[in-house]
Formats: C-alpha cells, structure tokens, sequence
C-alpha cells in the first residue's frame, strides 16, 4: 500500500478537493472510493472555480489554460486541501510548482456526441450546433463548413436545458459527462437522441478522472497503469504543441502492454486547415511518444497553425 513520501501515517484525512458541479461531485465521490480502498480516511471539500462561477464569457476568453483548475490549484498550494480531483482533459499540461498528477482513475469513453432533436438534422442544409469548445467547433466546421455554431456553456444539466430551450438543432458533448451524470439514460423522456461523432478526435485525456497533489503526497498505487501512460502521451502531445487545454488540439492513445496507437491532430479555429498524425507502435516511455508524435505533426505544418491560434487567443 502507497502512504505519503513524508511518512504520513495512512490514518491522516485526505482533504479532497472539488468542483460543485453534480459530474465535478461524482469525480470527487470515484476518487474518495478508490482512496478508501488503499486505507486513507477522506473528505470531500466543494470549491467554486472561476469557470463555474462566469458562465457568459466563452471558455477561451477566460483564459486558454486552468481555468476550472486555478482554484483548486491555489487551495492545494495553500494546504486547505490535499489532493484536487478532475476531468483531466480541464488540467493544464505544466502544473504549478509544487504539485504533480499523483494518480488517474480507469478511463471511461472518451468519444464526444451529438445530442440533437430531430433525425433530420443530417438532411438540413445549415445547422445551428451548440458547444462551448474551439476543439470541437472546428472539427465540425472541417467537416460541415455552411453550419451555425454558438457557444454553450454550464454544467451539463444545464447545456441539456439550453438545447431544449433554444432553436439549435444539436449540441456536443463528452459522452462520458452525460453517462456519468446519468443524463444520457434520460435523453429519450426529453425527446432527445445522440450519436457518437466517430470522426472526431477527443481532447487529451478526455474521459479520465485525475488526482492532483503536492509532491509529498505519492498516491502511485491508486493509479490506473494503462490509463496514467494514455494522458501522459497525450498531455504531451498537446504541451509539445504549446496548445492550452481549450485549443483545437485532439489527441487519442490507445495503450496495451508496451504498444500504444496514437492519434493526434490539430485545426485552425475554423477548421479550414488540419494537420493529422496516426501510428501504432512501441513505445518505451509514454511522455516521449506523445512528444515524438507532436514532432511529426510539426513537420506536417502544425506549426504555422499554432501561431494563428495564438495571435486569435
């Protein structure tokens, strides 16, 4: 069994850190099981984040990295807490000093869907598709140029409203945030239907649950091995490309043993231009293959694409 580098005992409380969103709860609830199981006696702290608490601005205007995370960050430096429990794919790649990605729980799915109204919004000729991420909006227009797409924002009962509430023919959303919050079982009493969006590729670490602590903190044996490989060659991915967690940057590892199939890609806001990389391969460090992988997208012409999406953020 892990106990903590300082030699903490394992009856020390750990003090978990959460969003209030009901899905951030249901994190921080699968977290303080997996914590429970290895010995430690737990609490579970609900913290607003700046992302919850300004719900009219577009994510990428709020800032391109942390925003859901900042405030957990700061009452974990502060030691108000011990661990922060999140959707990973919310973390930014470079941690605050101090601090480091001590375990991942199981992945769940990573594929986002399309929530919409009507089985005839393929036949329509525009759209109007709601989402609150530039990494999904572009891939949509790569594919579906002429649509309409508005920004979306709150937590997921409340998108789930707002497509009802509004004249939108869909909205996206990560199929592991609405089966999770136990949504997806309830889309037909809304008279709602869903389909996976195979072409599109999810965010780096999309459909993890990630663990957060100081560094004195070593919680190694809680983690999910061939997840915990996944998001570090993902998050790497996206670090070597110098995009923040909300840029238009996908990234998928596939890990089995030794032997990862990695698909990468990155877009222009508008989705006009897409730089894609895929291989499978062996892999004898995970961070190194998600860097390997953004080098050959660098190659590809990635680069020019990142700098026309830092001059827009």
């Amino acid at each position: 069994m892990s106990q903590a580098k300082s030699g903490n005992p394992k009856s020390k409380k750990i003090r978990i850190g959460t969003r209030k969103s009901p899905l951030a709860l249901w994190q921080a609830q699968k977290a303080e099981e997996k914590l429970k199981e290895f010995g430690y006696e737990t609490e579970i702290i609900p913290i607003s984040s700046e992302g919850d608490l300004r719900l009219s601005q577009p994510i990428y205007e709020l800032g391109i990295t942390g925003v859901f995370t900042k405030t957990l960050d700061i009452a974990l430096i502060n030691q108000e807490v011990d661990v922060a429990v999140h959707s990973l794919k919310d973390v930014p790649t470079q941690l605050a000093d101090g601090l480091h990605l001590a375990a991942c729980l199981p992945r769940g799915s990573y594929q986002d869907i399309l929530v919409y109204k009507s089985e005839d919004w393929a036949q329509k000729e525009k759209r109007i598709i709601a989402t609150g991420s530039l990494r999904r909006k572009a891939f949509w227009l790569h594919q579906f140029p002429q649509d309409e797409l508005t920004d979306l924002r709150g937590n997921v009962q409340l998108r789930i409203q707002k497509l009802l509430d509004n004249n939108w023919d869909g909205a996206i959303f990560a199929y592991a945030g609405l089966e999770r919050s136990e949504i997806l079982q309830s889309l037909e009493k809304k008279a709602l239907k869903y389909q996976v969006l195979k072409d599109m590729i999810s965010a780096p670490s999309q459909g993890i649950v990630g663990i957060v602590a100081r560094e004195d903190l070593d919680l190694s044996a809680l983690t999910h091995q061939s997840t915990h490989q996944a998001a570090l060659a993902e998050r790497a991915f996206l670090r070597r490309l110098e995009g923040g967690c909300t840029a238009p940057i996908g990234a998928l590892a596939k890990v089995k043993g030794k032997e990862m199939h990695f698909q990468g890609a990155i877009l222009s806001l508008g989705g006009e231009q897409k730089v894609e990389v895929e291989e499978k391969f062996e892999f004898s460090e995970a961070t190194q293959a998600g860097t390997e992988m953004a080098e050959k997208a660098l190659a590809k012409g990635a680069g020019d694409i990142v700098e026309q999406i830092k001059r827009y953020i």
